[in-house]
């Protein structure tokens, strides 16, 4: 008995990486699975294939399992109705929709074209929204349902627009878990630290870089991940929801969301002045460094 057996998931970027092992370990958790993968480049700037998601999904039916693929794009609101759509008509129903589809254009923010903006937008959070709102009335409907986004802690110089739609995503997330709580619709996010051909596009500057992605590609692995991506579609995972997890190797980390800190307050008001000579100082021990997920994280996965 799989911990998804009955179940029918919908897999974006199911054609790779974190995606593939998704699909494929769904399916050996006892789940019928939608593959979906654009089959493009990880810039996401070729025309694509339907080749990646066949190949997965003809990997799970040879192994007795239950699989269709779909080669649209997340991108497209249109082409999500469709997968969820197909679902329906192959399996009869959707119970979860696990996400980790993406694209990367990175770039400094004061050299970056526009388009690599709404491009890598449009693929991460607009995509985070399509699958979510094409799925989402099903799930209350049926008075369930599971959304597995994907977020990312690693804050790459150069990574202005994927930084900005993964941190979109978060807040997406926590709300679609708030409005879906009467209904029993969940969605958490994970921000995966795994090798995989986006990780390998990170560009070896100095011994520090070349060190960490050495760590990556040694230390963890995109099966890590779909382990807890799975185990977050499952039914007795019905009391987590909002939450957003972080996996390096076989480690699990809860992340901390928007909180106070820490506060000041002053009878008469504040200034502008006073402001900078008693506020911003005091609090300045609480602030948060610019440092990447490398400075966070600096120690070797388990």
């Amino acid at each position: 008995m799989g911990v998804l057996d009955g179940k029918v998931i919908l897999v974006t970027g199911g054609g790779n990486g974190i995606g593939r092992e998704c699909a494929l370990l769904a399916a050996r958790e006892g789940a019928r699975v939608l593959v979906n993968d654009l089959g493009a480049s990880v810039g996401g700037k070729d025309e694509g294939s339907a080749g990646p998601a066949e190949a997965v999904a003809a990997e799970i039916r040879a192994s007795g399992g239950q699989a269709v693929s779909n080669a649209d794009s997340v991108a497209s609101f249109t082409a999500v109705q469709r997968m969820v759509s197909q679902a329906l008509d192959e399996f009869g129903r959707l119970d979860s929709v696990i996400n980790p589809a993406g694209i990367l254009r990175d770039g400094m923010f004061h050299k970056m074209a526009e388009t690599d903006w709404d491009d890598v937008i449009a693929v991460h959070l607009r995509g985070a929204f399509n699958v979510s709102r094409a799925a989402v009335e099903l799930f209350r409907n049926q008075g369930g349902g599971a959304f597995v986004h994907f977020t990312s802690a690693s804050g790459h110089i150069g990574q202005s627009n994927y930084a900005a739609a993964k941190l979109g995503v978060m807040g997406l997330s926590r709300i679609l878990a708030m409005e879906g709580a009467a209904k029993l619709v969940r969605s958490n996010v994970i921000a995966p630290f795994a090798w995989t051909r986006m990780i390998a596009t990170i560009p070896v500057t100095d011994e520090a870089s070349a060190q960490r992605v050495e760590r990556i590609r040694t230390g963890m692995r995109a099966d890590q991940v779909a382990q807890l991506a799975v185990a977050l579609a499952a039914d007795q995972a019905a009391n987590v929801t909002g939450q957003v997890f972080a996996v390096r190797g076989n480690e699990v980390v809860l992340f901390s969301q928007p909180r106070p800190l820490a506060s000041m307050s002053r009878g008469d008001g504040w200034t502008p002045a006073t402001l900078l000579q008693e506020a911003l100082p005091a609090l300045q021990p609480k602030f948060t460094d610019l440092g990447a997920s490398a400075s966070v994280f600096a120690y070797d996965p388990i």
